[in-house]
């Protein structure tokens, strides 16, 4: 898979007004900001199982895997689409602050 980030947050974008539409959820840059955060702490939950300090409530190594790997996709896709929603340019943005420091 080779896709940009607008086409990338384009996709998150079809996904998450399924969601929205089937949940009834009304979104704004809070509920974004909400959800990015929620995610976080999913993901969080996620690395301390799989590097041994979290409870594993029964999964094994290849199932807290795949759960981390789950819960980082989910992160990205609530950045993308905070990010499409606020009106962030994240290319410009990671040209302007972390890219300048590659050598030319």
């Amino acid at each position: 898979m080779s896709r940009s980030l607008p086409e990338l947050g384009a996709l998150v974008a079809q996904v998450s007004d399924i969601y929205a539409e089937r949940n009834d959820i009304a979104r704004d840059n809070d509920w974004y900001m909400l959800k990015l955060q929620e995610e976080l702490g999913e993901l969080t939950a996620e690395y301390l199982r799989s590097s041994g300090r979290g409870r594993m409530k029964g999964a094994d190594a290849d199932a807290v895997r795949v759960a981390l790997e789950d819960e980082t996709a989910d992160v990205l896709a609530m950045l993308l689409l905070f990010a499409r929603n606020s009106g962030i340019d994240l290319e410009a943005a990671l040209e302007r602050k972390w890219f300048k420091y590659l050598p030319r």
